[in-house]
Formats: structure tokens, C-alpha cells, sequence
């Protein structure tokens, strides 16, 4: 696997990308989640000029531009983190170790001291996907001012519907990789 910063003219497949791993949502009643519009190629421009977006492509990636690209990340500072604002493998290529390697090379990129995101809970490829590579659910005590503001963000676009949670990875988190 390949992991680099996409083109300019690969961000249209990342939004691609996006719907496909986003219709899992509905087998599990979250069709608002499934039918949620993707970042705009104007955001995933802001997060690509500013280093901020990785893409994962299948080996080899030399055809042309775009050729097996298969998940992305973007992330952002946000109070000392790399905060990782969305992570999305196409379902096709799930369970291959993408999100994990995308994630592991946004900790190395952001060279900040944690990881933090925002999830459901009570998602399988979410929450406990997450513990399992090195999160954890972060009590409300502590979470930063910035990741208030995110969830405070994400209850008024309705996501509180279903249960979500901050999580946290401390840095140089080394858990099996099998």
C-alpha cells in the first residue's frame, strides 16, 4: 500500500470514496449518516494544500492519477492533537489494515503528541474499531476546549442521535499489529 498527499484531481474520488463507505450506515438505520454529503472539493482542497490529507492506494499506484485508490484521511491541530476529522476506506477494501495505516501515518505527519477523533459508539467500525488500535473513549472531564466545540458541532448538525464519543491515542501507542 501506498499512503501519500492526494492530487488536486484525485479529490472528486475521495468524495467517492466517502458515499461508499457511508452506506453501511443505513443497514444499521442511520440512512441520514449514509445519505450525508461528503466534504466539498473546496474542503478537501483546504485540507490537501495544507498537508493535511493522506490517500491510500493499492499497489501499484502508477497508472493514472487516482489509479487504486482506496481510503483517505484528513486531520487537523486541534488543542495540541492531531485530530483526525475523517477516516473513510472504500467497504470493498475493508478489513485490510487501510484505516490503520492511514491513521498510523497521520500520527507520524502531525507530529503532535495524541490522536483524537470523534465517533458513534455503538458502531462496530467505529468506536470499538478504534479501542482496538489504541483509543479510548474520553469521559467528558476530558475532553479539551476544542474537542467540546467539535461535538457541540456535530449534536447541531443532529449526529447526536446516536451515541458518539471523543477518543484519545497517546502517542507512540505500539499495540500488536495483527
Amino acid at each position: 500500500m501506498i499512503i501519500r498527499t492526494p492530487s488536486l484531481t484525485e479529490l472528486p474520488a475521495l468524495r467517492a470514496i466517502e458515499r461508499a463507505a457511508g452506506e453501511p450506515f443505513r443497514g444499521l438505520g442511520m440512512a441520514s449518516v449514509a445519505d450525508d454529503e461528503p466534504p466539498s472539493l473546496e474542503q478537501l482542497a483546504e485540507f490537501q494544500r495544507a498537508g493535511r490529507a493522506l490517500a491510500a492506494y493499492e499497489e501499484p499506484a502508477w497508472a493514472d492519477e487516482g489509479h487504486g485508490l482506496v481510503g483517505f484521511l484528513l486531520w487537523e491541530p486541534v488543542d495540541g492533537c492531531t485530530h483526525i476529522e475523517q477516516v473513510s476506506v472504500h467497504p470493498d477494501q475493508a478489513r485490510r489494515g487501510i484505516g490503520r495505516a492511514l491513521i498510523d501515518r497521520a500520527e507520524r505527519d502531525g507530529g503532535r503528541g495524541a490522536l483524537t477523533l470523534t465517533t458513534f459508539t455503538e458502531v462496530p467500525w467505529n468506536a470499538p474499531y478504534y479501542a482496538r488500535i489504541g483509543f479510548r473513549v474520553l469521559p467528558e472531564a476530558e475532553l479539551t476546549p476544542g474537542l467540546r466545540a467539535i461535538r457541540a458541532h456535530e449534536a447541531a448538525l443532529g449526529l447526536d442521535r446516536w451515541p458518539r464519543a471523543g477518543m484519545r491515542r497517546d502517542s507512540g501507542w505500539s499495540g500488536s499489529r495483527s
